[in-house]
């Protein structure tokens, strides 16, 4: 690979068939080191703790530990790792799902091997990638507003865990008073954290914070209408 590093990529699929199809794929690529190979979401889970690889190849139909449950806590147990889903499931409601849950490319298991090759790539370097067979409205109607609303989330991640805890209490509309009680801290303790995030967000109009809770995701906007 003209003395490049090559990338590290784990596969994870409950199906012996694919999951190999998929390893032989990657082996036989000059640019991708194979490093592991999953069977479920547990399995894929721990591997990429210990393997770090920077991409894994995911499938979502996994027992136990399904494909999107195992995406949750890959972003905590390797938060630089990108996932690129691959699946027979093509409808927009898995797409969409898959994407807000973190990842970075959806291709399907009837796509080429070459596809899976560029999906692969082409997340690595950071950028989205989704499978020419899905329809152009859902790459618009989702790809689009998944990466404004990382971007928009990136504030909101700042926030302590308290904060965090606290700022969904002020959206939902509760009291400084309630709050202390709920969580037990002092009502001058909230006081401090309410401004905190007020400052933090750069939100001083409590609908303006409804509109932001809405649009990253952390309440129902039917909530709200």
């Amino acid at each position: 690979m003209n003395g490049k590093r090559k990338l590290k990529v784990l596969v994870a699929d409950d199906h012996a068939v694919v999951r190999e199809g998929m390893c032989q794929l990657l082996s036989d690529h000059p640019a991708m080191d194979l490093v592991g190979q999953a069977v479920d979401g547990q399995d894929v889970v721990h591997k990429a703790k210990h393997l770090k690889p920077a991409v894994i190849l995911l499938d979502i139909a996994m027992p136990g530990l399904n494909g999107l449950e195992a995406l949750t806590l890959l972003e905590e147990v390797a938060p630089e790792t990108r996932v690129v889903i691959l699946s027979m499931y093509d409808k927009e409601a898995y797409v969409h799902r898959a994407l807000c849950a973190g990842a970075r490319g959806y291709v399907l298991k009837t796509d080429s091997g070459r596809e899976v090759i560029e999906a692969i790539l082409k997340v690595a370097s950071g950028q989205y990638y989704l499978s020419a067979k899905l329809n152009a409205q859902v790459i618009r109607k989702y790809l689009d507003p998944v990466a404004e609303k990382k971007s928009a989330s990136s504030g909101y991640d700042c926030l302590t865990e308290r904060e965090q805890q606290i700022f969904r209490l002020m959206v939902e509309g509760h009291p400084t008073k309630g709050m202390a009680q709920m969580l037990y801290l002092s009502p001058r303790t909230v006081e401090k954290h309410r401004s905190n995030i007020v400052k933090k967000l750069d939100l001083h109009d409590p609908m303006a914070m409804v509109r932001y809770a809405v649009k990253i995701g952390v309440v129902d906007p039917e909530l709200w209408m």
